[in-house]
């Protein structure tokens, strides 16, 4: 893989780490300030739910993460454009379900890695 496309896989990564946090560890304090579209009242009450969802996110990291790490070029080629799908796909269904944005934090920068990891 190309040394662009490696630089956005772990940034990518390092997004996914930060969602992580912000839902499994910090749902009822910081992440009041990031999704400011949820009432407060309801931090509490989706606690575990926000956890279960930054779990997924920790794969999805993992998931990048390790493609980087596989020494076979097509292997690691090959899983990381399968998580980047994962984390498209995610952020297409987050930005039709939940809010348009979603769709440029999450989907667009996997969207754009994909395609550098094709055509570079």
């Amino acid at each position: 893989m190309h040394f662009i496309s490696k630089i956005l896989i772990v940034i990518i990564a390092l997004f996914h780490l930060y969602f992580l946090w912000l839902e499994m560890f910090a749902w009822t304090t910081a992440a009041k300030k990031v999704f400011r579209t949820i009432p407060e009242d309801l931090f509490e009450k989706t606690k575990v739910l926000a956890a279960n969802q930054g779990l997924y996110n920790g794969f999805l990291s993992a998931g990048l993460l390790w493609s980087l790490a596989i020494s076979d070029e097509i292997w690691s080629r090959n899983i990381a454009i399968f998580f980047l799908c994962c984390v498209t796909v995610a952020g297409i269904f987050g930005a039709y379900s939940a809010s348009k944005k979603i769709f440029y934090v999450q989907a667009l920068p996997a969207i754009i890695t994909i395609i550098t990891i094709l055509f570079l």
